[in-house]
């Protein structure tokens, strides 16, 4: 998978542009990757309900729980879907919302110098092979574009923000992940 430089879309990926996104500081270094989880309604998986939240188009009487969210102002900048489709909504040269408040290795405001990505699905159920395969491309690709994101500034939302996030939970397999990446 490649990721263009000059404007920050992935090639061979979906593209549904969020307006949830703001322009990154001019100078700021893209240097984490986040990992997040999510599914809507909870559990659930499937019915563009992700994607259209992202957009802040979801409606709010499909669901009880949408009448929640739907206020909300929340993007990634890569979905990664059950069956391995991917998603980008906002450019990575771009400032994704997606870590809220957060801080890693002292530093806050991750969304100000990380990459988004979700995996459809939640913290007790396992992710798919296709996801995994996924994202090993998505995260080599992302690490040519950035060289800065190295194996050890890869994290999962739940480290970034331990009181209020944890996602993408122990069904993650971290272990396999990284190894597949370093192979």
């Amino acid at each position: 998978m490649h990721i263009r430089i000059e404007d920050g879309w992935a090639s061979g990926v979906q593209i549904c542009p969020s307006p949830h996104c703001n322009s990154r500081l001019p100078a700021e270094l893209i240097s984490l990757l986040v990992i997040h989880n999510i599914s809507l309604p909870p559990g659930e998986f499937g019915g563009g309900f992700v994607q259209a939240f992202f957009l802040g188009s979801i409606d709010s009487e499909q669901h009880p729980y949408f009448a929640q969210i739907a206020s909300l102002r929340v993007s990634a900048h890569f979905l990664i879907e059950r069956h391995g489709d991917i998603t980008q909504f906002v450019s990575c040269l771009e400032r994704a919302w997606h870590a809220g408040t957060s801080l890693y290795n002292g530093r806050p405001d991750c969304n100000d110098y990380s990459i988004g990505i979700e995996l459809e699905g939640t913290d007790t159920q396992p992710y798919t092979d296709a996801q995994y395969h996924s994202l090993l491309q998505l995260t080599r690709g992302l690490r040519e574009a950035f060289p800065a994101i190295s194996p050890y500034r890869i994290t999962g939302h739940e480290f970034i923000a331990p009181q209020r996030k944890t996602d993408p939970g122990p069904s993650f397999d971290w272990r396999r992940y990284l190894a597949a990446l370093a192979g």
